[in-house]
């Protein structure tokens, strides 16, 4: 038996030849990609190992104990950083800003590594007059609408050329358009089977299930079989549920009970988005939803939840409009607000909480507790940073006639922040091991047509805002367990195969940062600030980040679902 130190003088020995010859001997294994001296997070929760991690194409093909001979094409010292698969974030809104630059940064710099979209609304699929619709409603972005499914939407965006991967649900409200319109009726037989067939052709193109949205217009008017009329027909190929429920505020708990009994039903995955207790008088509820979710669990009902590391949620100025109003669409909307008699009756109902409808206005607690943050028309972009307090002082108007004639005038759904969540409520969330992370924005960059508008600071600090405040400052778990919460989970609960792992035969999404030096830098008063302490990024094998910088690589795919049969692919 040789001893250690003949051991490590062989090893250093053939290092050494490898370096003077450039090229590897017989016995030495050649990879494209080395990731050497870092602290290795696999996605399970598991400790850190002290390994280094070897890729070929776009695949982890090796783990290799420290100093082992090999050579690669590439080589990453991580300087004993945290080595992780990439970060999935969940609820993400880059489906336009993607279109408009396919680096995506601000999540890019974060780590992130896939997009998943579909909250309610999904890009496909659309009518002639769901896209002539879409098109007059596009804000700073524009672009034309050159597919009609959601499979197709995802493969233009990878003929595009994109720097993370994507993942859809198909919208329960973008189903419900489809077929019945934005009216507030009910489907009969006929249309819910249509409805239904429409999911099912969705997960034959890899939808990961279907996303709802029931706090807003159209689908505020579905029913509970509706959902899961649809929820089942996605359940047929493995698919899962995951819903923004009707009410975050007064009618939480009921909501969340819903949301258990589609999952008790249907015995798929059900997710509740951005799990929150809207509105001061609501802060006691977090504690009750996490105890009935728990219950469910014991029960068998595979349920669990996501969010976002903030206070303020974001969301249209319609918001705090009641339901009613929307009934038929954006037009029809305007047109009442326009009438001098119907917007009498609008003002008065925006006045008071009863308990229908969610009227975050009034749950914001006070109109300085409402900021402004996008608007359509070139007009009203100086107000973008204000609060509602703000804008109507200026304008002497009330702060119900102030949103209503900003709607008007905007012909927009304006964008909108509501501080609407307590401190202690996020970090009970956060702590809870079934919840994962979801920005609920777009992934932009300070620059272009990106500067129109401004944010919500999630949109650029997210995920380091969780693994630097909330993990590493308040200690709310270990670095080990945060990890598993950006990964491993997110990929077990959707079917992610081979995604949110890093280990042999995962996909090569993987991001180094310094568990040390990760932070947000976004803030409300200057949102559009990179996150910074990730150094290096690689998509499926390809660097995209290499010292904190986008590299200009846009090497992301569509990543489908359980029930993906192959769709036809639409021309970029």
């Amino acid at each position: 038996m040789l001893r250690p130190t003949l051991i490590a003088a062989s090893t250093a020995l053939a290092l050494a030849l490898v370096a003077c010859s450039g090229s590897a001997p017989p016995d030495v294994p050649r990879y494209d990609l080395l990731i050497r001296n870092g602290q290795v997070f696999d996605g399970t929760g598991a400790p850190p190992k002290r390994v280094d991690v070897a890729v070929r194409g776009d695949r982890v093909v090796a783990l290799l104990a420290p100093g082992t001979a090999a050579q690669a094409t590439q080589e990453v010292d991580a300087h004993g950083q945290a080595v992780t698969p990439g970060f999935i974030n969940v609820l993400s809104w880059a489906t336009e800003s993607l279109i408009a630059d396919g680096r995506g940064q601000a999540d890019t710099r974060q780590g992130v590594t896939l997009e998943i979209f579909g909250e309610g609304w999904s890009m496909g699929p659309l009518t002639p007059a769901m896209k002539t619709d879409a098109v007059k409603q596009q804000s700073d972005i524009r672009y034309p609408i050159e597919w009609t499914t959601l499979g197709q939407y995802l493969e233009y965006l990878e003929h595009r050329g994109i720097t993370p991967n994507v993942a859809s649900f198909v919208g329960a409200a973008t189903v419900r358009i489809h077929e019945l319109g934005e009216a507030d009726v009910q489907p009969d037989a006929e249309q819910l089977k249509r409805m239904q067939d429409q999911v099912r052709q969705a997960m034959r193109e890899g939808a990961l299930g279907v996303g709802g949205s029931l706090i807003y217009p159209p689908g505020f008017y579905a029913r509970t079989d509706e959902l899961i009329a649809l929820s089942q027909a996605a359940a047929e190929s493995g698919g899962g549920y995951v819903a923004h429920m009707r009410s975050e505020a007064n009618g939480m708990l009921e909501a969340l009970d819903e949301t258990i009994a589609i999952g008790r039903v249907t015995g798929q995955h059900v997710e509740v988005y951005h799990l929150k207790a809207a509105g001061q008088g609501n802060w006691p509820k977090m504690a009750e939803a996490i105890s009935r979710i728990e219950g469910a669990r014991g029960q068998g009902v595979d349920i669990a939840a996501n969010m976002y590391a903030y206070t303020a949620g974001a969301t249209g100025l319609d918001a705090s409009l009641p339901p009613w109003v929307q009934d038929g669409g954006h037009d029809a909307m305007i047109r009442r607000l326009k009438d001098p008699a119907t917007r009498a009756r609008i003002i008065a109902e925006m006045k008071r909480i009863d308990g229908k409808w969610e009227n975050l206005r009034l749950q914001a607690g006070s109109p300085e507790r409402v900021l402004f943050i996008g608007f359509k028309s070139d007009k009203l972009k100086p107000l973008t940073g204000l609060t509602l307090a703000e804008a109507a002082k200026q304008r002497g108007t009330s702060a119900e006639d102030t949103v209503v004639d900003l709607i008007v005038e905007d012909d927009y759904r304006v964008d909108t922040a509501y501080f609407l969540m307590s401190e202690d409520n996020v970090e009970l969330g956060l702590r809870q091991p079934w919840v994962s992370l979801g920005s609920d924005a777009e992934s932009s960059a300070p620059e272009g047509v990106f500067l129109k508008s401004s944010t919500h600071p999630r949109a650029y600090g997210n995920f380091a805002r969780f693994l630097g405040h909330y993990v590493r400052d308040q200690k709310l778990m270990p670095l080990e367990q945060a990890v598993f919460r950006l990964t491993g989970l997110p990929a077990r609960n959707w079917k992610l195969k081979d995604r949110g792992c890093l280990a042999v035969g995962c996909y090569a999404d993987i991001a180094v940062f310094d568990p040390a030096a990760i932070r947000d830098n976004a803030t409300f008063a200057k949102p559009m600030q990179y996150a910074t302490g990730v150094s290096d990024v690689f998509v499926n094998g390809v660097q995209v980040l290499r010292g904190g910088e986008h590299t200009g690589a846009k090497p992301g795919r569509v990543v489908r679902g359980p029930g993906w049969q192959g769709t036809t692919q639409a021309k970029p």
